[in-house]
């Protein structure tokens, strides 16, 4: 694995945005912090970033929609003290392999990436931390591996089973929702996501109130235009996540309650879900502690980063 510098990695094609010289000096700060690789997998390549020492306990860190490794960048400093820290890029996903299909992006396929990462990446088992389309892919592995995972962890993700429920019977949830009918659109939604060198990604990273997030600033939200603009990256493989989700079988193992202790951290002022959705998750959950950021958006682990990190210490340390 080769040292992250940022004059070699961050490098925009032609005829894209310029990247900010603040951002450059930030991933500059990040070089001696994180490490590159990539590993071959049985279907794809996954690229990810890791932060401290080798043989230390194993932190995999799952990112979600519109994202890559870089939503984590304050888990990676913060656990690398005690931990391995993981971030991957998911397969469609930054410098990830993106396979063409909507199948390939079934749940199973993305479960079966962590499994076969896992012992790739020289262990047994993990603290598994997921958010947003990410918790979605560690709930299910949790459930289907639970001998891999130490620990879960998911921020403003709610279980399978009440997500699935609560789209047919809570309107207000159904509507909070439009996105992911939208995206089953063919065409269109790329269209729209990647629209003038992908300024959509502008409107994304707001709070409630229509104001840019804390600790993302305008020079971070270039990192996520860079990464979706790079050429054969775009937004088709991560929109066929929800495409699949739409298409595929419903698994009867979702409704089996997760065996493994569980932390939901729930940012408040979430856009997309409702605040419900941790205590109704609790019935798919043996051991589930819910802990409520409250002036925090969907973007959590960016925008309340200080109170994740402890929430997070508190449960791996008990």
């Amino acid at each position: 694995m080769l040292t992250i510098t940022a004059k070699n990695y961050i490098i925009y094609d032609e005829g894209l945005n310029v990247m900010p010289e603040q951002l450059i000096q930030k991933w500059s700060q990040l070089q001696y912090l994180i490490m590159k690789g990539i590993s071959s997998l049985l279907e794809v390549r996954l690229h990810y970033v890791a932060a401290g020492t080798e043989g230390k306990p194993l932190m995999l860190l799952v990112h979600g929609f519109p994202e890559f490794w870089y939503s984590w960048r304050y888990q990676l400093r913060e656990f690398s003290k005690e931990f391995r820290v993981v971030a991957i890029d998911q397969r469609g996903y930054g410098d990830s392999d993106k396979p063409s299909g909507v199948s390939s992006y079934k749940i199973d396929k993305l479960c079966q990436d962590l499994k076969q990462l896992i012992p790739a990446l020289g262990y047994r088992d993990c603290v598994l931390v997921g958010h947003d389309w990410g918790g979605a892919v560690v709930f299910n592995f949790a459930n289907k591996h639970p001998e891999m995972v130490k620990k879960l962890i998911v921020l403003n993700a709610p279980h399978g089973a009440v997500m699935l429920k609560e789209l047919m019977t809570n309107y207000k949830q159904f509507f909070m929702s439009w996105y992911m009918f939208f995206f089953q659109m063919p065409y269109l939604p790329e269209f729209f996501l990647q629209h003038d060198c992908c300024s959509s990604l502008n409107a994304m990273f707001l709070d409630m109130d229509k104001k840019p997030l804390k600790n993302c600033t305008e020079e971070d939200i270039e990192a996520y235009k860079y990464t979706f603009s790079k050429k054969g990256n775009g937004f088709t493989g991560p929109l066929n996540y929800y495409r699949a989700a739409m298409r595929g079988d419903l698994d009867k193992r979702m409704f089996t309650p997760i065996e493994v202790p569980t932390l939901i951290v729930w940012g408040v002022k979430d856009m997309a879900l409702n605040k419900n959705l941790p205590e109704l998750s609790k019935k798919y959950i043996k051991d589930c502690t819910i802990k409520y950021v409250e002036e925090a958006t969907h973007w959590v682990q960016m925008d309340a980063y200080e109170d994740v990190n402890k929430h997070i210490w508190d449960f791996v340390k008990a």
